[in-house]
């Protein structure tokens, strides 16, 4: 039988992607990491993922300012932590791809990567910068074997929706769990009926005029508190890639 340390040894370390959003630009990350994050170790910081410069591509939520600034992703680089951009914009042509190739050339490196939910996108970012990690977004809403199947094809990593990490059946079903991020706590989404806030955001983000959509009442929306999971329960099972969301003031549904 293994002793305590020998198991710590063999047991991979849980590593986080933590959300920058709510995050002004003009805070160091480092003070973000230790308001925010206090509790988490920088040596389980695998990834920041958050807005950098404007682009078309994002997803997710509306860009209104850069979350990440220039000196934040040098010294996230520095630490050994990767920045993580969501280019999960539902929408993608191969011209707008060449228009935010600047921005994708500037983070090109083995520790940064990129967030998809369009696969034409993620093929073309793997072709012409393939030092990037290139994830599946939660925003395609993987729910089945042969979905994750047909993401692993495409994907370097899968990010599985919030409900995911209840159903027991298709968590052990996956072989390959080094490739699966599970949410560590959860918002909204987790219990949202139809998730049309994400097709809105990405035409927000082509800033055209159009408007935020929710499927949810405000009242509802806003009163849902922050849900945390048994990590040890997803650890046990083989999985340490998590994602971290930050609560809003209130413990309110996360950013």
């Amino acid at each position: 039988m293994k002793n305590s340390t020998e198991q710590e040894l063999v047991t991979p370390l849980s590593t986080f992607t933590v959300s920058a959003r709510g995050k002004n630009r003009l805070e160091p990350i480092g003070n973000f990491l230790k308001t925010n994050f206090a509790s988490l170790p920088l040596s389980q910081v695998e990834s920041i993922f958050g807005f950098v410069e404007r682009s078309t591509l994002y997803g997710g939520r509306a860009f209104q300012q850069r979350q990440l600034s220039n000196s934040d992703v040098l010294q996230l680089n520095e630490w050994g932590i990767g920045v993580r951009i969501p280019m999960t914009n539902h929408f993608a042509t191969r011209d707008e791809f060449q228009q935010n190739s600047r921005i994708l050339q500037k983070y090109h490196n083995p520790l940064n990567s990129i967030i998809c939910t369009n696969d034409d996108l993620a093929q073309w970012i793997r072709n012409d910068f393939p030092d990037y990690d290139i994830e599946a977004s939660v925003i395609k809403n993987i729910t089945t074997s042969s979905q994750i199947e047909d993401a692993l094809s495409i994907y370097t990593t899968v990010v599985l929706p919030m409900v995911a990490n209840d159903d027991d059946a298709l968590l052990d079903s996956i072989e390959d769990k080094s490739r699966i991020r599970l949410f560590a706590n959860a918002g909204c989404a987790y219990t949202c009926p139809a998730r049309i806030c994400y097709k809105s955001f990405s035409k927000m983000n082509k800033f055209t005029g159009d408007e935020f959509k929710c499927s949810q009442p405000i009242k509802a929306r806003t009163s849902k508190g922050m849900i945390d999971f048994d990590l040890q329960r997803l650890r046990d099972k083989g999985f340490h890639k998590f994602k971290l969301l930050r609560a809003q003031v209130g413990n309110q549904t996360g950013y």
